[in-house]
Order: structure tokens, then C-alpha cells, then sequence
């Protein structure tokens, strides 16, 4: 009887080690991605190999501790790490991700790109392996590649932001101002507050220029898709709000006509933009929502004075935007 008493004392100390075990690992990973958040990588590396000593098979801390490295400018050693990482079945396309970027800061742009290929190739629809993909192939010249991996994580992954910015920053570089306009809005609405926004709304304007210097050229898109045409063919309808100038003014009533215009025919596209749009007008934020988008862009100053002027229109536009995420759905790619 004392034998049995005794076996199962060690049993259940046993088993209550190993709980212990697996929650102090836990604890310890949820300390280093707090420093990792912090920036903190050198203490979060000190825990996260501690972590790693006890579960050498635990692919969540492989990562973050190849991410770790890499961000200490340790590649060598974040490669050691991650190597093993993407043999594992539970390995992520982050995993991928972090491969290919280590390879890349490696000067190896051959094996990122394998990298990131394999990384699609398990992961279709994972936007940030399109947009890294794209931006290792730009970075070769390799445009028309880059380009086609951007479209591919638009259509796969209309959610993630990068792919819409680096396309319009593309089409702008090659005078595609339909495309350049669309993408564009669409990602400063995805990422109002990031720094790049305010470089995408001149982007913007400066297509819509483009676009109004011959728009009855313009309606002979050399695109063979329908909705380009479409679009051009309504915007185009507006050409005579342009004759004093492409400006935030002369903007907001094109794009308030034009939207009137779109949803006023049948059997348009349904585009997720463009109901936003029409969203805003109905709640009369359209202007407000306009001079968000040109006005600063277009002169700052004037922009302030917009405000200063109009504070109720202003207010109710920032209070409608900040309470809401702008998301594109599936479905709806028409390049």
C-alpha cells in the first residue's frame, strides 16, 4: 500500500512539474515579446533562448527569436534560428517572411526570392509574401514581375494595405492614373496615419491632373477591363468641373457628380470605395471627407484655414472616420 502511496506522490509531483514547466515557458515568451514590443530585442533574445533550451521543437519561439536577431542585425545567427523553424508543420507564412527578409539584409536576393515563393506556394493568400515578393523583384528591375505579385495580393488578400501603396506608387511611375487614383485612396483609408498617406494624396492629385489633361483620350484606356473603362467613361462625364483647374474644390464636385453618376446606372461594379463614397455624401461628410483627402496635400495652409472655417463639418467627419475601419471584401478585383 505504501508503495502504491508513493508512486503516485511521484506521479503527481511529476505531472505538476510539467505543468509548471510549460506555463513558466509560456510566461517567459510573454515577457520577451513585451521587450520585443518595447524594442527592447537584446533582453527579449536573453529569454526567449532560455525558452527555446526548455522547448527546442516550439516554433512560436523559434520566430520570435529569429525576428529578434534579425532586428539586432544578428543575421547570421537569425538564419541559424529560422532554418529549422520552416521545416516545422507549424510553421506560418511570418516564417517565411522573416527567412526571406534575413536572406535579403544577407545580400542574397536569390534565396529570399525562393524564400518567399516557397512561403506563397503553402501560404496563397498571404498579402505580406505577395508585397515582399514585389518589393524584392522592383529592387531587381524585375517591374512587370513586381507588379503582377501586387495584383496577385490584392485580388488574394484585399485587406492587407502595402500591396494597394506599392502598386499606385507603380502606376504612378508608369502614368496608369486609373489604377494609381483607386489603389491610392484605397490606402490612405486603410492607414490614415501612416506617414506615407500624406505622399500618397499628392500621388493622388497629381493623376487626377494627368488624368483631366485629355480625358476624351483618357476614355480609350489601352486597359480591355470593364470596370477601368466604365470608370473612366463616368469620370469623364465631369471633364467640364475641371476647366479652372484640378484642385481640392473642383475635386469634390467631380467626385461628388461622379458618384452620383456611378449609382445611378444599372448594373455597375459593386466596389467598396466607391459606396464609402456614396456613404459620405448621403451624411454630407463628402466635402469634409474631400478636403481631408486633397487639402493638406494640395497647401497646408489652406487646408488649416478649410478647418478653422468649417469646424462642425470637420468634427463630424474626423468623430464618423476614427469610429470606423475601412476594409476592401472579396470579390471585388477588376484588374
Amino acid at each position: 500500500m505504501m508503495k502504491k502511496i508513493v508512486l503516485f506522490l511521484i506521479l503527481f509531483v511529476a505531472i505538476n512539474n510539467k505543468t509548471v514547466y510549460a506555463q513558466t515557458t509560456a510566461e517567459l515568451q510573454a515577457t520577451a515579446k513585451t521587450f520585443m514590443r518595447q524594442g527592447d530585442y537584446a533582453n527579449a533574445v536573453l529569454i526567449l533562448n532560455r525558452c527555446l533550451e526548455k522547448e527546442p521543437n516550439n516554433t512560436a519561439i523559434g520566430k520570435d527569436l529569429a525576428l529578434s536577431y534579425f532586428y539586432l542585425q544578428n543575421n547570421e545567427k537569425a538564419l541559424e534560428i529560422i532554418k529549422p523553424v520552416l521545416e516545422s508543420k507549424d510553421a506560418d507564412d511570418q516564417c517565411f517572411l522573416i527567412a526571406g527578409n534575413i536572406y535579403k539584409q544577407l545580400s542574397k536576393p536569390k534565396e529570399s526570392e525562393k524564400i518567399f515563393k516557397k512561403g506563397i506556394k503553402a501560404f496563397a493568400e498571404s498579402g505580406p509574401l505577395y508585397n515582399e515578393l514585389g518589393e524584392l523583384q522592383i529592387a531587381a528591375n524585375n517591374n512587370k514581375d513586381a507588379i503582377k505579385n501586387w495584383e496577385k495580393g490584392i485580388e488574394l488578400s484585399p485587406s492587407y494595405s502595402k500591396n494597394y501603396y506599392n502598386a499606385a506608387r507603380f502606376y504612378f511611375a508608369s502614368n496608369n492614373n486609373v489604377w494609381c487614383i483607386l489603389y491610392g485612396e484605397i490606402f490612405v483609408n486603410m492607414e490614415p496615419n501612416n506617414p506615407k498617406a500624406n505622399q500618397i494624396k499628392k500621388v493622388i492629385i497629381e493623376s487626377y491632373k494627368r488624368l483631366f489633361i485629355d480625358i476624351t483620350a483618357a476614355k480609350n484606356y489601352k486597359s480591355n477591363k470593364a470596370f477601368a473603362k466604365l470608370y473612366v467613361e463616368a469620370l469623364g462625364k465631369q471633364g467640364i468641373q475641371s476647366s479652372q483647374g484640378i484642385n481640392v474644390e473642383s475635386l469634390s464636385m467631380i467626385r461628388s457628380r461622379f458618384i452620383i453618376d456611378w449609382f445611378a446606372g444599372n448594373n455597375k461594379p459593386t466596389f467598396k470605395l466607391f459606396e464609402y463614397q456614396q456613404q459620405l455624401l448621403k451624411e454630407g461628410l463628402f466635402e469634409a471627407y474631400n478636403q481631408w483627402l486633397f487639402g493638406a496635400a494640395e497647401n497646408e495652409a489652406g487646408y488649416q484655414n478649410w478647418v478653422k472655417t468649417h469646424t462642425t463639418e470637420s468634427a463630424a467627419f474626423s468623430k464618423f472616420h476614427k469610429s470606423r475601419i475601412f476594409k476592401m471584401p472579396s470579390g471585388q478585383y477588376y484588374q
